[in-house]
């Protein structure tokens, strides 16, 4: 292969400077974390996949929740709710209108979208901004999350989707029992095989079976200059066979996620966010995405990070974090400004779902736990939010 060697390397230094963001980020060191002025610029996703908040959220608090079912009907519903809107504020907002945590027993496609009706009707965006999936009107409905909710019925209840993954001989198996489905197209259908893998039901090597999104596409295409006929899928699966010789050669000194490699899954992320990158630092390079649109923005709250326990790796985590300086109280003006619009817009929302519509306590009513077993956040507004209609697929 002919590789286009400023922005090859780029690709690795890259992924080095962003995981060496993560850590000083973990170890609550003094901002700015890294040198680089476009990192400390612009929002990009971590190095490991995995890492990222909403992975985070998904895999500690949806997936391995302790007092949340281990059965695998139980697993697969709440995994395909959570990523077809890929937003923890709107996973919170249904929690906290069932009154109890998601199951099988209180699902109902009917409640659930009059909830997250009413929940847009307030101005809220129940969609992520980060990639959405295309949804056409499928199951005959207006509202494309009408269709969402329909085709979970249909995966999970009617047809029990979850019977055929486990059974999977293959990651691959599972990408094509998903892809089967509308409103799933192929890299959609990757990212939920992806997510269902971080659970127990199945157990496959993510290197066995990837797929190229749109945005790494544009990577390749930029570190590439001939692929030799390699597929985009060759080529990811090349960077992750020979990651550690490239870091060798260029002196880098890559942190690993306490020993775990770089996956498939996560070239190929990375592919993605060299395209971003390369949008700050080689502007002249041709491409049709001249600028990078999300702005870094600091956030409060630290994660304790937690990982698949059949990675082996959670002991090594808990002493990182252990071991990290006492929380920093960063005099960020910014900062402070987002935390006081966000209690504002809290207070609002407070007063606002008192006025949920009669349709909806009526619906509810019969999920009302005796007790109060769950409490969640209330859905934070993001009025500024404008999701981008983009079909990745």
């Amino acid at each position: 292969m002919q590789v286009r060697q400023e922005i090859f390397d780029t690709y690795w230094r890259f992924a080095t400077m962003r995981q060496e963001v993560f850590f000083n980020k973990i170890n609550n060191l003094s901002p700015p974390w890294t040198s680089d002025p476009i990192i400390n610029t612009y929002k990009f996703c971590n190095a490991y996949r995995a890492s990222d908040r909403v992975s985070q959220y998904l895999i500690k608090n949806v997936i391995y929740d302790e007092n949340r079912s281990k059965n695998q009907e139980e697993v697969v519903l709440r995994i395909l709710l959570f990523k077809f809107f890929n937003k923890i504020e709107t996973w919170e907002y249904l929690e906290n209108k069932i009154g109890d945590y998601i199951t099988l027993s209180n699902f109902d496609s009917n409640v659930y979208s009059d909830i997250l009706q009413e929940a847009m009707n307030l101005g809220y965006v129940i969609y992520t901004s980060a990639y959405m999936s295309c949804a056409s009107k499928e199951f005959g409905y207006d509202k494309k999350h009408q269709n969402h909710l329909a085709l979970i019925d249909k995966m999970v209840i009617q047809d029990r989707v979850d019977n055929r993954i486990v059974e999977a001989k293959k990651l691959e198996d599972v990408f094509q029992i998903l892809q089967e489905y509308p409103l799933l197209g192929k890299f959609m259908a990757y990212q939920l095989a992806t997510d269902i893998n971080y659970s127990e039901i199945i157990n496959f090597d993510e290197n066995s079976f990837t797929i190229a999104g749109p945005g790494a596409e544009r990577g390749i295409d930029k570190c590439f200059i001939d692929t030799h006929g390699k597929t985009y899928t060759d080529v990811i699966h090349w960077m992750t066979e020979n990651q550690e010789k490239e870091f060798q050669r260029l002196g880098l000194n890559f942190q690993s996620l306490w020993g775990r490699p770089l996956q498939a899954i996560d070239c190929q992320n990375l592919f993605c966010e060299t395209d971003k990158y390369c949008r700050g630092a080689f502007p002249d390079l041709k491409s049709n995405r001249k600028k990078i649109k999300s702005k870094f923005t600091l956030t409060p709250q630290p994660i304790d990070y937690f990982y698949p326990p059949k990675w082996r790796i959670n002991e090594k985590v808990k002493e990182t974090l252990v071991q990290r300086l006492p929380q920093l109280n960063i005099a960020n003006s910014q900062l402070n400004s987002n935390c006081q619009q966000l209690s504002l817009n809290l207070d609002s929302l407070v007063k606002a779902t008192t006025e949920i519509s009669d349709n909806v306590l009526k619906n509810n009513k019969k999920y009302q736990p005796k007790t109060q077993s769950k409490k969640s956040k209330f859905l934070q507004s993001f009025e500024g939010e404008k999701p981008h209609q983009l079909c990745l697929f």
